[in-house]
C-alpha cells in the first residue's frame, strides 16, 4: 500500500496513550532511501515538475501521480550514503512523515504515526500534548495533514478525469544506460499529447479553468529530467556483491 511506505508499525495517535510523546525533526531521509517513486500532489506539480519526472501510477482508484525518485527497485537516487536529500523540493508525501492521515471506519480522519520513527522519543523534542491537549507543534502537523488529505481528494479526481478524456498512453517501456543496459518502465502512463491536441474546446476549457490544464503541461515538461535520473544512476557507484 502506497500510503504506508516508510512506515513500520503505525497507531493512531492519542493523548493518554501518548502523553508524554515528544517528537524531533527528522535529522535525515534515510528512511525515504529505498523509495524510487512516491505519490504527489496535483498542487506540487509545479515544484517537483523542475527537479523530477512525473508519471501516472495505476492506483486502485484510478491514475496516481507519482514522482520518479530512482530506476531500480529499493533504490531513491535522491537521498545519499548520509542520509541528505539531494535536491531543493522535497514532495509532500515525503515531509509528513513520521505522521500519516488514515480514514477510520465511520470516515473520519485519524491522526497516525509510526511508533518505530527515531523521530519520538520521550526525553528529547517538541512535546504533542500538554495538559491532554495537543501543543502548537502538534497542531501544526495536523494542519499539514487535513491539507495533504483535501490535496490528495483533488489529485484522485483530476487523476480520474485525465483517464476519462483518454488522455493517457503507456510510457516508454525502457530508458537506455550509458553502459548500453536499459531499466523497464513498466506499468507507467503519461499524458498523450496527440490526444491532448484532440481535445474539444469544452474539455480544454474544463480543464483550464480547474487548474488541470497548467498541472498537464507541468508534467509533460518534467518527463526531460528522466535523462537527468539516469545520469544520476550512471553516476552512483553499484552496490557490492556479497561473497
Amino acid at each position: 500500500m502506497a500510503e504506508m511506505m516508510f512506515y513500520e508499525r503505525v497507531v493512531s495517535l492519542g493523548d493518554k496513550l501518548h502523553a508524554g510523546l515528544k517528537v524531533r525533526p527528522a535529522v535525515n531521509f534515510a528512511y525515504a532511501a529505498r523509495a524510487n517513486s512516491v505519490p504527489v500532489l496535483a498542487s506540487e506539480f509545479f515544484e517537483c515538475a523542475r527537479e523530477y519526472p512525473i508519471v501516472f501510477g495505476r492506483g486502485e482508484s484510478g491514475p496516481l501521480p507519482v514522482v520518479l525518485l530512482g530506476l531500480r527497485d529499493g533504490e531513491n537516487l535522491f537521498v545519499d550514503a548520509h542520509g541528505k536529500w539531494d535536491a531543493r523540493y522535497v514532495p509532500a508525501f515525503v515531509r509528513r512523515y513520521p505522521f500519516v492521515p488514515v480514514n477510520s471506519s465511520k470516515g473520519d480522519l485519524l491522526v497516525c504515526i509510526d511508533e518505530a520513527s527515531e523521530c519520538f522519543s520521550t526525553e528529547e523534542g517538541e512535546a504533542l500534548f500538554a495538559d491532554g491537549k495537543p501543543t502548537p507543534q502538534l497542531e501544526h502537523a495536523i494542519k499539514f495533514l487535513r491539507e495533504f488529505h483535501q490535496a490528495a481528494l483533488a489529485t484522485e479526481q483530476l487523476g480520474r478525469r485525465i483517464a476519462e478524456l483518454g488522455l493517457l498512453r503507456q510510457a516508454d517501456p525502457a530508458a537506455q544506460l550509458s553502459d548500453g543496459s536499459q531499466i523497464r518502465l513498466n506499468g507507467l502512463d503519461v499524458i498523450d499529447e496527440a490526444k491532448l491536441r484532440e481535445l474539444n474546446r469544452d474539455a480544454v476549457q474544463e480543464l483550464f479553468a480547474s487548474g488541470g490544464l497548467g498541472v498537464i503541461y507541468a508534467h509533460l515538461l518534467s518527463l526531460g529530467h528522466l535523462a537527468g535520473l539516469v545520469d544520476r544512476l550512471g553516476r552512483r557507484k553499484p552496490k557490492r556483491k556479497k561473497r
